[in-house]
């Protein structure tokens, strides 16, 4: 295989939907697999939907997920400008030359005579009214005009469009790497605008040069291009260049019934759908985010690439390294993937438990000082230690874990209804002389513990409920002992006086 280069080529009219960002790691993990080349262009030619900041967000996204371009309009490169609308100046020269060989037109159509030909077609019963091989023959173009009407109108400075020539009755095949041979006729196809009467190129002309000028060798995209790649084979061929290979990747589907997953699903279901917060800033509308909603960046990667591709092994749980070895086009699916919320907090779950003790209090610090919290790094790290197993995010280390910083204030009712006896007061008064002289290790305590249930011949249920309640407020939870270790003597025997005191009353 020749160097392979490939491309990730969005448009800065919003915030990066996730499912632009798997189109982007499909193609960063192809590159790196085959040590290839991995480039970001934006295409920004639709200066009508262009949206500040969209651009960048674009940029911190891709960051965020650890997939820094090779070559971008930060990075440059040998084949920039890397921003379309820089780029400008190079389409008029393609657009001129596949009109001198007679693959595109000059039209002059005026909006209310496109209308017209729309009415007139659905009059005709006509199933999907287009511009095509048929009803070009009837419209103002350069096709149905001479050469001199042509040339005074546009020396007029009549406003006019190019349209590619799409031949009649031709079979257009393109052999995707996901899907196997796509098979279309040209008589399906209608004469596709190239050049845009503002000068500026349309997406499939842009697209077309920029890929050939860059030397994209595998173009890696989403379904919803599939019904645009025979244009752009038909375009390949009319330029006489050899065209990149194709893969166009299935939809990413909602969690609950059919059809593309969207924003809407996302504020419907309380999920966020953009890797990173959004702030529009013209509706003022702020859209959540992966990160801010607490996920790893490793665990969103990881999460995103298993939706549409599978390695053929039972493994889950890859690192970026792991995902660029395993990586394959051939075991892309064809069919959409639907996205399931509750995994994607699985998978942020499995990168959570694999952090080191330290590395999580080092997390959780400025969160529980948020929240008015000063303690010492040893201290969450044994937080971090008791509570990792219970989270699915850092932040839910601290919240479910708040009777670790401070006694509680209510008693779980459940347990107190259930547990708590006119005799449980003396008893507990007695453990609390049975734990006093001892150094509080987990062990110890345990040891103590059953020797207490020996002595005054208790089952464990009886007596272990209560003191949960009594130092944690809760009615379950990590290991007592292990609470109690952290807490250390002192809070621990405070919390069993105060509680003992209180649910006496």
């Amino acid at each position: 295989m020749s160097e392979v280069r490939v491309r990730f080529a969005p448009s800065p009219t919003g915030p990066l939907h996730m499912g632009g960002v798997r189109t982007a790691l499909y193609n960063y993990l192809f590159a790196k697999k085959h040590g290839g080349t991995f480039i970001l262009r934006i295409e920004d030619t639709d200066q009508k939907r262009f949206v500040p900041g969209a651009e960048e967000y674009i940029n911190e996204s891709l960051s965020w997920c650890g997939m820094e371009p090779d070559e971008s309009v930060s990075k440059g490169g040998n084949y920039g400008p890397y921003r379309q609308s820089e780029r400008k100046d190079k389409y008029r020269q393609y657009a001129d030359e596949l009109i001198e060989k007679d693959k595109a037109y000059y039209a002059f159509d005026t909006p209310e005579e496109l209308d017209e030909m729309r009415e007139r077609l659905k009059k005709a019963k006509v199933a999907s009214p287009q511009y095509n091989a048929l009803v070009r023959e009837t419209m103002k173009n350069s096709l149905t005009m001479g050469e001199e009407e042509v040339k005074q109108r546009i020396s007029s400075g009549d406003p006019y469009v190019i349209r590619f020539k799409m031949p009649r009755n031709e079979e257009v095949r393109v052999n995707d790497m996901v899907r196997g041979w796509v098979v279309v006729n040209t008589n399906q196809l209608d004469d596709k605008i190239l050049f845009k009467s503002d000068g500026m190129p349309t997406y499939h002309m842009a697209n077309i040069v920029d890929d050939h000028l860059m030397k994209i060798t595998h173009v890696i995209r989403g379904e919803e291009w599939l019904p645009s790649a025979p244009l752009h084979v038909m375009l390949y061929e009319a330029f006489e260049w050899e065209a990149p290979k194709f893969a166009h990747l299935p939809l990413l589907l909602k969690p609950d019934g059919n059809g593309k997953l969207s924003k809407r699903d996302g504020d419907r279901l309380g999920f966020p759908v953009f890797p990173l917060e959004w702030n529009d800033p013209k509706s003022g509308e702020t859209n959540s985010g992966y990160r801010e909603n607490g996920y790893f960046s490793a665990a969103f990667v990881n999460m995103l690439a298993m939706l549409g591709w599978n390695p053929g092994t039972p493994q889950e749980i890859f690192s970026m390294d792991e995902l660029i070895e395993a990586f394959s086009i051939e075991r892309v699916g064809k069919a959409g993937a639907k996205f399931d919320p509750d995994k994607a907090k699985w998978y942020n779950q499995q990168y959570l438990r694999a952090k080191s003790d330290e590395e999580l209090a080092r997390a959780i610090e400025p969160i529980s000082k948020e929240m008015g919290y000063s303690k010492p790094l040893d201290f969450l790290a044994g937080v971090c230690r008791l509570m990792k197993e219970r989270a699915s995010f850092i932040n839910e280390i601290v919240e479910n874990g708040l009777y670790l910083f401070e006694a509680p204030a209510v008693y779980d009712e459940k347990t107190q209804r259930k547990k708590w006896k006119e005799n449980t007061p003396e008893r507990m008064k007695k453990l609390r002389e049975k734990f006093a002289p001892l150094d509080f290790k987990s062990d110890i305590l345990e040891t103590a513990f059953k020797d207490f249930l020996q002595e005054e011949e208790l089952g464990m249920g009886a007596v272990l409920p209560n003191l949960r309640l009594l130092i944690t407020g809760k009615g379950m939870g990590p290991g007592m002992f292990d609470i109690m270790e952290l807490l250390g003597k002192e809070e621990s025997l405070k919390r069993m006086d105060n509680g003992i005191e209180r649910l006496s009353q």
